[in-house]
Parts: C-alpha cells; structure tokens; sequence
C-alpha cells in the first residue's frame, strides 16, 4: 500500500474495500485523460476520502494532497501551498492592487505545477477552501496545465460556485443494501472468521444507517467490540428506532464511556482544536505533562477514535470530531477555547483567524473583534475580499458593540463585500446599520454608496440607484461624490429618470472632480460623460471617445481605460453602432489582459455574445450563453441581459428552421422573453426591458398575434419617452410602421 493509500485507510481488514467498482472504474478512465479535472461530491462519510485513497494507491505519478481547512490562517492557495511544503512566496515582484496580484498568484501557481509534473494533485474538501484555491480551478479549467491531473473531493454544494465544463463530475452516493451487507461481513470478519450478518439486521443497518460507509463501520465495531455479537444476530432490531445523527452519537458515546475519564477530557480538548490531536498543545490545555497526553491518546487510537497519518493522530473523520466536540458540555467548551486562544497568543506572527475562532467560540467578543478585524485587514491586503467579509461579517452579531466600532467595520465590510461573494450576506447589516438615526453622516454616505453598488452588482438596479442617491449628500470628500454622481449619470440604469436627469448628475460630477482635483475622480466623470453622449446619439461622441484612447493622461491608467472600453461598447450595442462596438471590445479585451482585471472578463464575455448575436455568428453561441447563465455569481447584474440574447437566439434560429421545428421552438423563446421582462419589470431595469418588449413585440407580430405584439410596441416606446433616448426606440417603431403598412 502507498504511504497515501495507508493514511487514508480505514481500520478494516485488507480487501475489505466493496462496492464503488463502477465508480472506481469511471474515476480511473477520467483521470486517464489528458489534463483531467474530476470533482467527487457527496455527503459526509459517504467514502470520497477512501474511493480516492484506493485510486491512487496504485498512481504512477506523484501524488499532492492539500487539504482544505476552515480553521487556518487567511492564505490564497493555503492547502496547495501546505501540500506542495513551499517555504517562499510564490510570486514575487512589485505590488499590484488586489485583483491583480490575485491573477499573478494563479499564474504563479499553475507554472509551479506544471514544473513539478507530470503530478496528480488531490485536492481534499473543497468546500472550506479559501477563494483563491477554488479560483485555481477555474483558472486550470480555462488554462490546462499539461501533465497535472486535479482530483478534487467536496461535500453536497459550495455556494456561488459552479464547477467549469471541463470539470468531470461524479456523485458519490451512500451504499446500496447489498453493498451494506457486504462492508459489516468485512468488519465482522475480523472478528470472526465465519460471521455473516443475517438479513434483518442488515436491513436495519442500511435504513439507519442511510448507507453512509463511516457510520456502517463505526456501528458495527462499536457493536462487536461492545461484545454484542450474539445479540445483534438474535434481536437486529436494536437499531430500527435510532436516528442516523442520534446514531453516530451513541454509538461514539459508548466508545468514549470506555475511556478513562482523564483520556475523555484530552480527547474533548482536541476536539476543540482542530482535527489533529497533538501532544504539546494539549497538555498545555489540559495543564497536564506529556507522558499522561501521550498515553491517553494511544487509549483512545486503541479505541478506533483517531488514526496515525503522517506520523501523528487525527480524528477518524470530521463527523466523529465533531460528535467528541458536541459532547463537551458547553462551560467547558468555552474555557478550553479561551485555553486555545491564550496559548496562541504566544505564537508570532500571531495567528489571527484561529485566535478569531476561538476567541468567538469562547464568548469574548472584544477579543474577537480585535482579531477578527486583523484577519481581515490581513486578507485584504492579500487580496482575498471574500475571506475579509467573512470576518467582519462575524463581528456584526454583536447588540453591544460601541458605535464608532460598529461604523469602521461596516465600512471595512462594505469595500470587501463590493468585490466578492459575501454581497448577499452584507446587504442586510449595511441596511440596520444605515436605519440607526444616530448614524454619523459621513458614515451614512460611505455605507449607502456601498450598499448602492452592492444592490446594482446584485441585479438591483432601481433600489441600488436609489440607495446611491440618498448617499450622495452625506458625501464628504468630493472625490467620492464625483464617483457616486458619475454612476447616476448612466442613463441605461433605472426607469423613471428622464435623461436630462442623468446630465444634470453628469454635470454636477464634473464639478465635484473639479473640486477634489483627483485625477482619477476627473477621468471617472469623462468616462461617465463620453458614455452619456454615446448612449443619447451625440454625433461628437464616437470621434471625442477615439481622441480619449490616444490621450496619453488616460493611457496611464489602464484598468479604468479597461472598463471604459467596454462601457462604451455596451452603449454602441444599445445604439445599434455595431462597427464601433467590435472596436472598443477588442481594444478593451486587450486591455482586460494586459491590465489582469478580472472582474471585467464577464463582461467581455458578454459584449463578445451580444456582438456576435448582433452579426448573425451563432455556432456554439447557445453553449456558450448557456455556461455563461450557469455562474451568476460572476456578474448577477449581467444576467438579464445574457438571458435575453438566448431568448432571441432561440427565436431567430427557430426561424431558420424547417416549419416542423418553428411549431415548438419560439414558445421558448418567448417564455424566455417573458422572463426577461417580468424581472428587469421589477427591479426597474431599463435595459434589457426597451429590448426585451421589442424582442417580444417582434416575435409575437411573425407568429400572427399582432394585437399583442403592437401592445408590447406601446410598452417599450412608453419606456423610451419617458428616458428621453430616441436612438432606444428605434426597432420598436419600425415594427410599429411596418404593421401599419
């Protein structure tokens, strides 16, 4: 057996691995692919560890493992970086701002792999991975490394993440009732040579049991070496009562009840450390020496609670740690973490987030709020916004915390929120906050142009607005309320605000960058200003944005020049400019590469659709909109749009085929432009609804149904009088004047 295969073995006699043949054969034929990408998912204890360790027991190449672990430090890449046992930075190099040096550290790492190849790295619980190690796979997704093969294990779900198509993925589902049989036959084998579990017991242990590998096992032993072997045989039906949770816990219990009362006490402390158990920590938790740990961790390995890898004791499996820890009652949980955190103390640098963990868990909340806001300032200035928010997002739960406290955190979490996935969790605490009266004004403007930009990003494009609105007079730097009017200038926003609204913000930004004298306020405003006059059809605009690109004061700022480019070729599409759009998305794709900015490549995946839909090139453009709607987390306020050119996708091409095909295709198509509406109807989008009612309009005429497309005719052309934006209503009158002709 491999050193890997013999860490992650269960206590079982040899050969008693059953079951899985099918998936195991499936699993081997994946990885024999060229730069494979294989995700197993399912329940705890369901065997992904162990299918995994009897896979790679016979690999030909090197094997990484990296384990993902809530309770470490904030590192982008942490198990890899453990894994591989890297000593130095992976990059190095002068500073860039977070999402660059986050794609730098991608890069870094998929070279390193690619060096150490051929290699096969199996990445362990995804799904309490920091963001960058689950960025990582993306990124080999759309960059394969030649030679590495990743075998990822991860429990049911891990929200606002879906895995690539180029990600193999095989569910792990809990034993059949035969393959039960077949696991307690084995257990019981070492203890008797000719046990055979009869029948009813087996049902039994199958409908407890859930199937589920981990339990099966820890029932049975836990029964036989409880000298219940006869008695399971006679009265099986000693389970048929008990609970899968209940379960585990009892049978646990037992085993715990078995153990010296010292030895519970050890085994209890390093629950509450962590999955591994070892010697030095806990004698220090337990103020006892190390002959007396050392002793009581044998006991309970005896005991089949923890196992040896890599030369020390660890939990059999998360669920056992976590029943050992439930078990220690709650006073003295809370000490034995306050324990854990005063030993840390010690400890430099200091480890911050375990210090948060167990500062929480031990009910001190002005220790863990100092820790918990260093470990997000540190994830910050690593570029992991998500982890930050996580942390800060802790600290909000406290009734007591003294104001100026509560307000500097909330503003940390409203910047890190901005940028990562904690925006739905974030929302609702910068909605209390900014309900307090008391709130101080400069605060109330930071925190409500947070939320306004977290609402847009989140699809919410009339309260967003609004949010931002009420923000803007409590602005107190200049620089920033020129940023928050520059955003209100955009006119293809919300409804009802008639574009001379939008200038009259645009103007009002411009004098508010004028007053800060921040370069990059001042170049914020002409962006917002060129895409105000592109949008309303100003004939200067195309010539004054070409003149912009060239100008060597907005060259050296590439990421806003980045964004820009493809601002603007949004509005070329929503002004039917074509030629112009296809110009500034290839120098903005340029950009977005040059520049590592890649919160921006949604939104030239997007452009690049609506530009090809708009040229008629629509081989593998449903695949392609489709994989795009399946990560709404990328860009959620991108989604109506990407929704919409399926739906008109749909349509056209239904046209194009035989009449038999046309009979059921464009009732698709306009569900889906029903959809469309109905959304960006209640989130007061203005676009995509101008297009969304002439899509709909259009098709509705073709198909026969006239007085229903002329009414969405009459919604969309009301929607354009009331932005003011004739160039808007263009396709809708011509529908209009060729129904009346």
């Amino acid at each position: 057996m491999s050193k890997l295969a013999a860490a992650f073995a269960l206590p079982t006699a040899p050969g008693s691995f059953v079951g899985r043949a099918v998936l195991l054969d499936a699993l081997r034929a994946e990885l024999a692919r060229p730069s494979a990408l294989v995700l197993l998912t399912g329940e705890a204890g369901v065997g992904k560890t162990r299918l995994v360790a009897e896979l790679l027991d016979s690999a030909e190449v090197p094997i990484v493992v990296a384990h993902c672990d809530d309770l470490r430090d904030p590192q982008p890449l942490g198990p890899l970086v453990d894994g591989l046992r890297l000593t130095s930075p992976l990059v190095t190099g002068p500073p860039l701002d977070a999402d660059a040096e986050r794609a730098r550290l991608l890069r870094a790492m998929a070279e390193l792999l690619r060096e150490r190849g051929p290699l096969v790295v199996a990445l362990e619980d995804l799904q309490m991975a920091d963001p960058a190690t689950v960025e990582l796979i993306d990124h080999l997704a759309a960059y394969p490394v030649p030679g590495l093969s990743v075998l990822i294990t991860m429990r049911d779900g891990l929200p606002g993440w879906q895995p690539p198509p180029a990600v193999r993925h095989l569910p792990v589902s809990p034993m059949t009732r035969d393959e039960v049989g077949s696991l307690a036959a084995a257990v019981l084998t070492r203890f008797d040579a000719g046990a055979e579990p009869p029948d009813r017991f087996i049902t039994h242990l199958f409908e407890r049991t859930a199937g589920i590998p981990f339990l099966i096992e820890e029932v049975v032993r836990s029964l036989v070496t409880g000298g219940d072997v006869e008695r399971i045989r006679r009265h099986p039906e000693v389970l048929a009562d008990v609970a899968v949770p209940a379960l585990l816990r009892d049978v646990l219990l037992t085993r715990l009840r078995q153990l010296g009362e010292r030895t519970q006490e050890i085994l209890g402390a390093a629950a509450v450390t962590g999955m591994a158990a070892d010697p030095h920590p806990l004698s220090v938790m337990v103020d006892t020496d190390h002959r007396t740990v050392a002793t009581a961790l044998a006991e309970a390995r005896a005991a089949g609670l923890l196992h040896e890898r890599d030369g020390r004791l660890w939990f059999r499996h998360t669920l056992a740690r976590q029943v050992v820890y439930e078990l220690v009652p709650p006073v003295t949980r809370s000490l034995l973490h306050l324990r854990s955190a005063r030993m840390l103390e010690e400890q430099q640098p200091r480890p911050v987030a375990l210090l948060a963990h167990h500062y929480r868990l031990a009910g001190s909340p002005a220790d863990h709020v100092r820790n918990a806001e260093a470990a997000a300032d540190l994830a910050t200035a690593q570029g992991d916004d998500a982890t930050a928010a996580r942390f800060l997002l802790e600290t909000m739960g406290y009734a007591d915390l003294p104001r100026p406290v509560r307000v500097r955190l909330a503003v940390k979490l409203g910047r890190s929120a901005i940028e990562s996935v904690a925006q739905a969790d974030a929302i609702p605490v910068l909605r209390r906050l900014l309900a307090d009266r008391r709130l101080p004004p400069g605060a109330r403007g930071e925190l409500g142009l947070a939320l306004g930009r977290m609402l847009r990003q989140q699809g919410e494009a009339r309260e967003g607005y609004e949010e931002i609105e009420r923000a803007v007079p409590y602005l107190r730097q200049h620089a920033r309320r020129a940023r928050a009017l520059a955003v209100l200038s955009a006119p293809d926003t919300v409804v009802g605000r008639h574009v001379s609204e939008h200038q009259r913000r645009c103007t009002e930004a411009a004098a508010a960058a004028e007053l800060s004298g921040d370069p990059s306020a001042l170049l914020a405003v002409e962006i917002a200003r060129l895409s105000l006059s592109l949008e309303t059809g100003d004939p200067g605009a195309w010539p004054a944005i070409e003149a912009a690109l060239a100008d060597e004061t907005f060259a050296g700022y590439p990421r806003d020049r980045a964004r820009a480019c493809l601002n603007w070729a949004q509005g070329a599409l929503h002004a039917g400019l074509t030629s112009a759009a296809s110009q500034l998305l290839d120098t903005g794709r340029r950009l977005v590469d040059a520049a590592q900015y890649e919160r921006l490549r949604p939104i030239v995946e997007l452009t690049e659709m609506g530009l090809d839909l708009a040229a008629g090139r629509y081989d593998g453009l449903e695949e392609r909109l489709l994989h795009f709607l399946a990560r709404p987390y990328r860009s959620p306020q991108a989604m109506p749009d990407a929704r919409l050119y399926l739906a008109r996708l749909r349509y056209r091409q239904s046209r194009a085929a035989s009449a038999s095909a046309v009979a059921s295709a464009p009732s698709g198509a306009e569900a889906g432009m029903r959809t469309v509406i109905a959304e960006a109807a209640r989130v007061g989008a203005v676009w995509p609804l101008i297009p969304a009612h002439t899509a709909l309009a259009l098709l509705l005429v073709e198909d026969g149904r006239s007085a229903e497309g002329m009414a969405e005719v009459a919604a969309a052309l009301e929607l354009v009088e009331g932005k003011g934006i004739e160039a808007w209503g263009r396709e809708a009158r011509s529908i209009r004047n060729h129904a009346d002709h």
